[in-house]
This record gives structure tokens, C-alpha cells and sequence, in this order.
């Protein structure tokens, strides 16, 4: 699983950054780290637009998302 840290970042660099991955590790699992429920929302919908999964998961005070 290629796991993405865009913890501290505001948008839209979060979801540039899993978009990145994404494209470039088609076919894995990608874990991205967000600080906010914004950016959080947005790398979902991100994904969702790329007709991918995410499933979401709370981590202390941050947020875990797994597009698949």
C-alpha cells in the first residue's frame, strides 16, 4: 500500500497529492493521511470521481482514507 502524508496541508494540495499517487500506482491501494474534514471530504470525492473507493477512518485527531 503506498501511503500519502499531506497531514498539515491545506487543499487542494492533499488532493493533488492523492491524485498523483493514484495515477501513478495504478492498481494499488492508497493510504492518504489529511488533518481536516475538509480536505478530507475533498480527496473522497476525489476519488469517487475517479471511480475508485474510500473508506475513511479516524486517527487520533487526524484522517486516514483508502482509495482502492
Amino acid at each position: 500500500m503506498i501511503e500519502v502524508d499531506a497531514r498539515g496541508l491545506s487543499c487542494p494540495e492533499p488532493v493533488m497529492m492523492a491524485m498523483q499517487a493514484v495515477k501513478t500506482h495504478s492498481g494499488q491501494s492508497v493510504r492518504v493521511l489529511v488533518s481536516t474534514a475538509i480536505a478530507r471530504d475533498n480527496v473522497v470525492a476525489m476519488a469517487r470521481r475517479k471511480k475508485k473507493t474510500a473508506a475513511v477512518e479516524q486517527v487520533g485527531d487526524d484522517f486516514a482514507i483508502v482509495i482502492e
